[in-house]
């Protein structure tokens, strides 16, 4: 199979099965959503969405979180992973966002990348999502996903694979194409027992080829 015949065969699985794939972190507008991805850094996108409702309740804008200490907004995020990191960026990102920016998101992924707390994976998911940014966030999952199934060949690195992704989907589906990704790494190619007899992909899996061609060597082998 070509690289070409799996990327085709993948996107249009995930083209006819999950069009219209979306985050799972619950917000409302750009900076909820950026406090979220923040948050979401090895994290789960369930503990955060239990932990933001009494956050963003607390500190409704970026202007009320930038008045506010770390330490004031530790409480509210406790039970996050990291939480003092993550509470002195949250305070100082919103400083920032409201010194230099206004107290707006800016859409610019480099101007994002100035703030506090916000790296290039969390740039682009704010990118893609708010502004459907023809960009390829990497997480585990989709770092997983993209080198168990074939998509990358040799990628040591999330940049890495983020580049080996953009050259060859269409860069009009690359921000759906990132929650495709990162679903079906969190419910079907898992990290531990993935569900190899689930997927729906498994057509155009290098791994799951592998895993074939050995088990009928095997079998092979015992007849002889």
């Amino acid at each position: 199979m070509t690289l070409k015949q799996r990327y085709d065969g993948i996107i249009g699985w995930f083209s006819d099965h999950m069009p219209a794939a979306e985050s799972e972190l619950q917000y409302k507008d750009p900076y909820q959503l950026l406090v979220a991805v923040i948050l979401s850094a090895q994290c789960t996108d369930k503990r955060v969405n239990m932990t933001t409702p009494a956050l963003f309740e607390a500190f409704p804008t970026p202007q009320a979180m930038a008045a506010a200490t770390a330490e004031e907004i530790y409480p509210y995020i406790r039970s996050i992973s990291y939480p003092n990191n993550k509470a002195r960026n949250l305070a100082a990102m919103a400083r920032m966002l409201c010194a230099e920016f206004g107290g707006e998101v800016p859409s610019d992924l480099a101007a994002l990348q100035r703030l506090p707390g916000v790296g290039r994976k969390t740039a682009n998911v704010v990118g893609a999502v708010i502004w459907n940014k023809e960009v390829m966030p990497v997480d585990t999952h989709v770092f997983r996903v993209s080198a168990r199934t074939g998509l990358t060949r040799g990628a040591k690195t999330p940049l890495q694979t983020e580049l080996q992704l953009e050259k060859n989907i269409p860069s009009h589906l690359l921000p759906v194409a990132h929650h495709w990704l990162i679903l079906h790494g969190r419910y079907v190619c898992t990290a531990r027992a993935p569900k190899c007899g689930e997927c729906g992909i498994a057509a155009w899996c290098r791994t799951h080829a592998e895993a074939g061609r050995k088990g009928k060597a095997a079998a092979s082998g015992k007849q002889e």
